[in-house]
């Protein structure tokens, strides 16, 4: 072998090995494609498994049924992507925001945003804020109570630490039972020691779908803006992550998330906002 072709071997496998090392790196920040996804002409979404309801129906994300999978196809679809161009993928909480490559180029489940999370993915812009609700039992005193008139008669339970006692002492008027946590106060609704609890939103659904045989979520409180803020999560240095942004901005400017919360978080689930 002449020393011409060796040197032209060895530059050869030099570039060989560059490109590879670029297409690795490109597929942990978002997907080495033209357009920064995972998958040529297609946006992967991902949420978890189970999907729960209200923020995707029946555990189907891909029928675009359920206010997170809602937004996701109003999100992709901002982004210039039919939603025969959707790809659905399941993964874990902890692992969608643990640090390192993705297979996914979005994912949706109900994510706080918080810098120590941002340290190890990109998250979005938020879609939703939380808000305070009332979870109750079919056959407790608070059941049908929707206003604020009727909850003030009524004992409320709420965890030590969280913004649901200054919501209750704000909203309703009235000082709140506290419990050391949400499945203390659970275990009091059910033995009837109080008739109702406040929690945030997502946590509402979950006691009453989850840990209430009979549970409701019976209505939630006027938005203040001041809970905690839903967004997506992206692998970290994402190609998407600004289109992402501008794709929520546009849906928020228009009215769009507005209207799919209020079909999502409030009719479907005839969850009313205390009047």
């Amino acid at each position: 072998m002449t020393r011409l072709l060796r040197s032209t071997i060895a530059a050869a496998t030099t570039v060989v090995a560059a490109l590879a090392l670029t297409a690795c790196s490109a597929g942990g920040t978002g997907g080495g494609n033209a357009d920064g996804t995972v998958t040529d002409g297609k946006l992967t979404i991902a949420t978890g498994q189970p999907a729960y309801s209200p923020w995707v129906e029946d555990n189907k994300p891909q029928t675009g049924k359920g206010f997170e999978s809602a937004v996701a196809y109003a999100v992709a679809e901002e982004m210039g992507y039919d939603k025969s161009d959707v790809v659905w993928k399941r993964s874990t909480f902890d692992s969608a925001i643990a640090p390192g490559a993705k297979d996914w180029d979005l994912n949706v489940q109900q994510f706080s945003i918080d810098a120590k999370r941002k340290k190890a993915v990109d998250m979005s812009s938020p879609y939703y804020t939380t808000t305070q609700a009332v979870v109750t039992t079919s056959g407790s005193k608070a059941a049908g109570d929707i206003s604020v008139a009727a909850l003030k008669k009524d004992t409320i339970g709420v965890a030590t630490g969280s913004t649901s006692i200054t919501a209750v002492k704000d909203v309703l008027g009235i000082t709140p039972q506290v419990f050391n946590s949400n499945d203390d106060a659970v275990l009091a609704l059910k033995s009837g020691q109080i008739d109702a609890i406040v929690t945030d939103l997502p946590t509402a659904f979950y006691m009453s779908a989850a840990q209430l045989d009979d549970g409701t979520v019976s209505a939630q409180f006027p938005a203040d803006g001041k809970g905690d803020q839903f967004g997506f999560v992206l692998p970290k240095g994402s190609a998407l992550t600004k289109k992402v942004d501008t794709a929520l901005g546009k849906l928020d400017d228009d009215g769009t998330l507005s209207k799919l919360q209020a079909k999502w978080l409030s009719s479907e689930t005839n969850t009313p906002v205390l009047g």
